[in-house]
């Protein structure tokens, strides 16, 4: 463990000053115009995908820099599971960029923190101590519930549902901590949708404003993308598109399995996929609805050129 934290602090350290190449990449376009997708071919192949699959599926696909969009249940909620920590993130950056909040505060992990699932803080000892940039890693590349839980109990589930009501987001709801329930503030979505809800669109818009430096600042998304392109999770619609490095954040129970994603091509395309009443409930690489989400993130990341090679 010891080992890991030394290989992570050198990255750890960068994200109080700057983004690095991924997040500048993914918000600074370098072409003067952008090629258009055939998007009427690519509705088919995403409807046609989604229509196979044994569950609910919807998607919205928006490419930032030219404005073409396509959905399907593009305004229908959905459980996020852990992809609605990508609004606890958001929310963290901007308390900070407010002043209220600073990302070298310093958080106890305390043995009644210590939560189940995703992430190894769990398996810490009781009273080690990270801080608030530690806990924002953490949750965002590994999607460390406990860590997810100490951010929260920091800024406060309310903050976050203000701050995704501010940029128009208005189904993007955190409702609980994670594994407590009982600390949820809507019992009766908390009991509907876990976690989290939001719809197709609105994830895709929240990646889209990342991308754009609208989320919270130029210099605030730019560090956010940087973080999410570490994520550690490529089993869904990472599966198989190479040479790309690309900001994104999954989620999943038993029942859902979502990914919200921002493909640097020659132009920015922010694709989100979430399914629900999944049939495949297997926690296995090629469960159903992985697969399915692979294969739609294949066929978004091959819509759209790529950015010309550097010689």
């Amino acid at each position: 463990m010891r080992g890991l934290w030394r290989l992570a602090l050198p990255l750890l350290a960068q994200l109080g000053t700057s983004g690095c190449a991924a997040g500048q990449a993914a918000r600074t376009p370098s072409p003067a115009s952008f090629t258009r997708a055939d998007t009427a071919s690519l509705h088919r192949t995403l409807d046609s995908l989604a229509a196979a699959h044994h569950g609910v599926v919807g998607y919205a696909v928006h490419n930032v820099d030219t404005g073409e969009h396509l959905a399907r249940r593009g305004d229908e909620t959905f459980s996020t599971a852990s992809l609605i920590k990508v609004s606890i993130l958001v929310t963290v950056f901007d308390l900070v960029e407010q002043g209220q909040l600073s990302l070298d505060d310093p958080l106890t992990l305390l043995k009644i923190d210590k939560v189940p699932g995703s992430g190894n803080l769990q398996f810490m000892h009781d009273g080690a101590t990270l801080t608030v940039r530690d806990a924002a890693w953490l949750m965002s590349t590994t999607s460390d519930n406990t860590a997810t839980n100490l951010l929260l109990d920091r800024i406060l589930i309310r903050r976050v549902w203000e701050k995704m009501e501010k940029l128009g987001l208005m189904h993007t709801k955190v409702h609980s901590k994670v594994y407590l329930r009982m600390a949820s503030v809507a019992m009766d979505s908390s009991v509907k949708y876990g976690l989290g809800v939001t719809t197709p669109n609105e994830m895709a818009r929240l990646f889209a404003l990342l991308a754009e430096g609208k989320a919270v600042s130029p210099k605030a998304d730019s560090t956010m993308l940087d973080i999410l392109a570490h994520n550690e999770d490529f089993a869904s619609m990472q599966r198989y598109v190479e040479g790309l490095t690309v900001p994104h954040k999954t989620g999943a129970t038993d029942q859902v399995r979502t990914e919200c994603a921002l493909f640097p091509l020659q132009s920015r395309v922010a694709a989100c996929v979430l399914t629900k009443e999944n049939a495949d409930q297997r926690w296995l690489i090629d469960n159903e609805a992985q697969v399915t989400l692979a294969t739609m993130g294949r066929a978004v990341a091959s819509a759209w050129p790529r950015k010309p090679e550097k010689k």
